[in-house]
């Protein structure tokens, strides 16, 4: 089983107004291991009454400021995937010039924070630390009577701890937030957390941090609809099995047409709930009350938990319902001995075919509308034995919570309309996400280099592999030539021995032949380098293939390429990719045309050296012949002496 992710804040988050008590968060990450023994516990702090009425002073205020103001929606693309990673990550840009970070997108965390080039502890993450320096719009939030401050009383600072003992803790700053080369949303000042402490798995995750979507006063969604330059709304839309990636928007959009919808109630509880009252399993519903699902915190929609997790008598029947339709299927042991997944072999392998095997499932609301579920929404790749699937629904332990992770949701639209205090959810393929809404874009307020019309492909977030493949590169055209330029953070005069050595580990982390990466430009830039590569086609081709170009993309732009720490930390530049040379046809054919020509003029010195031999050979045979009539000298005939 992939290990899920699902973490529990234990401290409150002082930040601004520390009299009101703050939701706890629900914190996940990839490398934390939470199997269905390990029950979620959601928060120890519940909000109090002061915070509720201050929560209506500003919904009220949020009101009277979307009245009189235009709002926009930021549309994002969402990278990675929760079932391999764990999570899903979206990129945000920070400062003055924009410093980019690939930050986990959770619906359950209230605050955003990035690593700070201060930090003392902290691990080696996808991007390089922020640098508050090198930001000219970069301010600390300075000590007030409305935050913790730090021991010199000069700047507000957060901490945060969690159940498996990590912790995050730093310096509140406030700078200018960027939101990509697809949104409409002008970058907006936020405050935001600059890490300069990380312990555990906060420590060793790749993303850089987190974007907190929860509800909370430091949320970046709170923010926004604060300013009022966007509605009290955004929506999420993660990638269906082997796909991954995704898409969000922040703002409100105009909902499908046969989008569903249920309530979701704030008071409730602090995290994001609807109401589910019954799940039926091929048509049939369970034999539940429909009170099993609003134990404790009710149903909870959580974007950073990976799984689903049921009540106990719901995960049972749930699970016998399942196991009922299987007829075809064999039970067989899941792929980390240590838990008892519940997995089934000869489901097939592809994934548009695996309804054929197991059964749909639909959830049923409050409100008498469903949500159907394909068994990509509830199955997780087996990923030992091919053609088999697992369960992604387990017991939440003794917890009488419902708690909903993004497997419930994969290739499905969900809108979380906190405005209107409801969740709506679409099915959809979120590739195809932006064709299908047809939302405005807009060009990326974070400067980008110049490219030319096709295809330039960078430096815009790459999609994932396979729809980076399908959405950039059209089937007619071929890849002749990808160039990209990094900036590495090592002089020149060190640099210079290892450029070699260099565009080995290039390939060897793009998974290519030494041979096709060639240095094409090298330059000396202060205390860095600028260096241009060049990736050709493979010796015995014309061409790169468009799923190798894409893959080797998808790589530099998700930062894949990882080099030792002695060339220091790099930045990607410019990418660009390059139609391969239409040649004529001698130059396409060039080497058979010289090869035809070279036995050509063999086998003809072969026949000219043959003809000659023939010749001499006959000269030969006629210099012996005589006529019978020819006159012949007289020889003397000579007797030896007896």
């Amino acid at each position: 089983m992939a290990k899920p992710s699902l973490r529990l804040i234990l401290a409150v988050l002082f930040v601004v107004a520390p009299h009101l008590h703050r939701p706890s968060e629900a914190l996940r990450d990839p490398e934390i291991v939470v199997r269905p023994s390990n029950a979620m516990v959601l928060p120890l702090v519940h909000t109090s009454a002061n915070a509720s009425m201050h929560q209506s002073h500003l919904d009220y205020r949020r009101h009277l400021q979307r009245v009189s103001s235009h709002a926009e929606i930021a549309r994002m693309r969402l990278f990675d995937d929760l079932l391999t990673n764990g999570y899903y990550t979206t990129r945000l840009y920070i400062g003055t010039p924009p410093q980019e970070f690939a930050l986990i997108v959770d619906s359950g965390s209230t605050v955003t924070y990035v690593p700070c080039s201060t930090c003392e502890q902290c691990g080696n993450h996808q991007d390089p630390r922020f640098q508050p320096d090198e930001s000219s719009t970069y301010q600390p939030v300075k000590c007030n009577i409305d935050c913790t401050c730090d021991r010199d009383k000069e700047q507000c600072i957060y901490e945060r701890q969690y159940a498996e003992m990590s912790s995050s803790s730093g310096v509140l700053g406030d700078d200018i937030v960027s939101f990509g080369n697809e949104s409409v949303l002008k970058p907006q000042r936020a405050v935001f957390g600059c890490e300069n402490t990380e312990t555990g798995d906060l420590f060793s995750q790749h993303a850089d941090g987190i974007m907190g979507l929860g509800r909370g006063q430091l949320s970046i969604m709170d923010q926004l609809v604060d300013k009022g330059v966007i509605s009290d709304s955004f929506s999420l839309c993660y990638g269906g099995m082997d796909i991954g990636g995704g898409a969000m928007v922040l703002g409100g959009i105009t909902p499908p047409a046969d989008m569903v919808f249920s309530r979701s109630d704030p008071g409730r509880s602090p995290y994001y709930n609807i109401e589910l009252k019954e799940i039926h399993v091929a048509g049939k519903p369970l034999q539940l009350n429909p009170r099993v699902f609003d134990g404790k915190h009710g149903t909870v929609l959580d974007s950073g938990t990976t799984y689903a997790y049921l009540p106990e008598l719901a995960f049972v029947a749930f699970k016998e319902a399942i196991m009922k339709k299987l007829h075809s299927l064999k039970q067989i042991r899941g792929p980390d001995p240590n838990y008892n997944d519940i997995c089934f072999s000869g489901g097939g392998s592809d994934v548009s075919q695996i309804s054929k095997n197991f059964p749909d499932v639909d959830m049923v609301f409050g409100n008498g509308q469903k949500l159907s579920l394909t068994p990509e929404n509830y199955l997780f790749r087996h990923s030992k034995v091919q053609g088999a699937y697992c369960l992604g629904v387990f017991q939440n332990g003794k917890d009488p919570t419902t708690l909903l992770g993004g497997i419930i949701v994969r290739n499905t639209f969900v809108t979380y309309d906190r405005e209107n205090q409801t969740i709506g959810f679409w099915k959809t393929n979120c590739s195809q996400l932006w064709e299908r809404l047809h939302l405005p874009m807009a060009p990326s307020p974070a400067p980008s280099p110049s490219y030319d019309e096709i295809p330039s492909l960078g430096p815009a977030p790459a999609f994932p592999p396979s729809a980076l493949q399908n959405s950039i590169l059209p089937g007619e055209f071929r890849v002749g030539l990808i160039t990209f330029d990094m900036f590495l953070s090592i002089k020149y005069p060190d640099l210079v021995p290892h450029v070699a050595e260099l565009a080995k580990l290039i390939a060897d982390e793009l998974e290519i032949s030494e041979n096709q990466v060639h240095l094409m430009n090298f330059t000396s830039e202060g205390n860095g380098s600028f260096v241009k590569w060049g990736i050709y086609p493979a010796r015995s081709a014309g061409f790169i293939s468009n799923t190798n170009a894409s893959s080797i993309i998808f790589r530099l732009t998700e930062h894949r390429v990882r080099l030792p720490d002695n060339y220091g930390s790099y930045n990607l530049i410019e990418w660009k990719v390059e139609p391969a040379v239409k040649r004529a046809w001698l130059q396409q054919h060039i080497f058979a045309v010289v090869i035809g020509v070279v036995v050509t003029v063999f086998l003809c010195l072969l026949a000219s050296v043959a003809i000659w031999h023939l010749r001499r050979r006959k000269q030969q045979i006629l210099g012996t012949y005589r006529p019978v009539d020819a006159a012949v000298p007289e020889q003397e005939l000579q007797l030896q002496p007896l």
